[in-house]
């Protein structure tokens, strides 16, 4: 494998680089960085965890060069405020002995911060697209200087809803510039914009798109209902002290407040819990936490489940298992990462078995199944979105006794509706007095 030397990179990039402990590249970085120095479009699948970020950071930092321009010259476009804090860390990181002026912007905080932040002058902006077209509109955030615009993660830009900030945005930008994406999964819709906006990338792809990493370690329970999925989790944390750093994900914001509010009572102090309804302040804070150990376990949303590098993680659980197949890989990508052995479990409830099909069908293997601990209660209590649905029965015999006579949209009115309307006392004695009059001159 190439060291960094090999791949021409400057002595403030190799410094920065032998600081943080890293003295080759990984493959995707060893083979995009050529790529992308040679000015072509770039379209990158690997699996997450390999090094995305770095492998469109160093070949940019290369290639930046000093300037007093105020408006960036890079801009990258994250799906969520967390990564925008991730990535402008790494870049600071690879920047230490370099003058580089960067900024990241997001929703949720004070627009004015950024409005000031912008005006001072940037080389590169990090930021989610809802919040870059803010600053676009108030004509504080101007992109005709931008020569190298990056996407991370566009399935999720597009799976949360960033379509028309995203495409706005694409319009705006100057039409000579280098577009790079990374990602660890690509669908249709992915590849429809690749097609309108980008010239000619040049893909690359390391792995089949859905293979997860091999040094994971991959586990199934089939488990009746959320409750005892619950006991489960509750049981495995207690018997496996190796699970120091886990992640649980749920499918959505209010199924993980009810999972936090059963289990952590069990663990007190050592739960955290991380979704779009929190504040900012409070997923910062989560989020810290976790990776500083405070927190054993993390309740989460797919909010983190893309591009966060989390170090250490040992354990993802999904309590949830994904309607989405591209969902499961990038969650267990949450761990074995850095070379380092993984563990993913997942709870598929009766309602879910579908879904564990999809997953083994985009992955090419199947997922270990493991029986449940007989220690561990099965209850029957279920939550709203576990119950059959309830026909009234009231309601079928009501429509039984409904009949529609007759056919066609036109229908005899009733002898009610066809009496002459009323039209006003007033009115009825005016045309009384005028019949009057008539008769009289008529009898003259």
């Amino acid at each position: 494998m190439a060291n960094f030397e090999e791949l021409n990179l400057n002595k403030p990039l190799q410094k920065a680089l032998a600081d943080m402990g890293f003295d080759s590249p990984t493959p995707i970085q060893a083979k995009a960085f050529p790529t992308i120095m040679s000015g072509k479009d770039v379209v990158a699948i690997a699996q997450t965890g390999t090094g995305k970020t770095f492998a469109y950071l160093m070949p940019i930092l290369r290639q930046l060069e000093f300037s007093e321009i105020r408006q960036p010259r890079v801009l990258i476009v994250v799906p969520t405020r967390e990564l925008v804090v991730q990535v402008t860390g790494e870049i600071e990181k690879l920047t230490k002995f370099m003058n580089v002026r960067i900024g990241g912007i997001y929703g949720g905080t004070n627009i004015n911060t950024q409005k000031t932040l912008v005006y001072n002058g940037l080389d590169i902006l990090v930021g989610t697209p809802g919040r870059i077209n803010d600053l676009i509109l108030s004509r504080t955030l101007q992109l005709h200087a931008v020569k190298k615009f990056v996407i991370d993660e566009m399935d999720e830009l597009l799976a949360l809803g960033f379509r028309p900030q995203l495409l706005t945005l694409m319009q705006t930008l100057p039409e000579r510039r280098q577009n790079l994406l990374f990602s660890a999964t690509l669908d249709e819709d992915v590849e429809k914009i690749i097609k309108d906006y980008f010239t000619k990338p040049e893909y690359i792809e390391l792995i089949s798109r859905g293979t997860p990493i091999e040094k994971i370690i991959q586990k199934g329970y089939t488990v009746p209902n959320f409750y005892t999925k619950i006991n489960l989790l509750e049981h495995l944390l207690l018997k496996n002290e190796d699970m120091s750093k886990v992640l649980v994900f749920t499918k959505n914001k209010k199924l993980a407040d009810l999972l936090f509010a059963a289990i952590e009572p069990a663990f007190p102090g050592t739960i955290g819990i991380i979704h779009s309804n929190k504040s900012q302040p409070q997923r910062f804070a989560a989020l810290n936490s976790f990776q500083e150990g405070s927190y054993r376990v993390l309740v989460a949303t797919d909010i983190i489940s893309r591009g966060l590098d989390i170090p250490d993680v040992t354990h993802v659980i999904n309590f949830d298992t994904p309607a989405e197949p591209e969902s499961y890989i990038h969650r267990i990508g949450r761990t074995g990462r850095a070379d380092k052995i993984g563990h993913a479990l997942v709870f598929i409830s009766p309602m879910e078995k579908e879904f564990r099909v999809q997953i083994e069908e985009l992955m090419r293997k199947p997922i270990p199944m493991e029986k449940m601990p007989k220690e561990v209660e099965v209850v029957d209590k279920l939550i709203p979105d576990e119950k059959p649905e309830k026909r009234d029965k009231n309601i079928a015999k009501f429509n039984k006794k409904l009949e529609v006579k007759g056919g066609g949209a036109f229908h005899e009115k009733s002898e009610k509706n066809k009496q002459t309307p009323n039209i006003g006392k007033r009115r009825q004695e005016s045309q009384r007095r005028q019949k009057l009059k008539f008769m009289q001159k008529k009898k003259k």
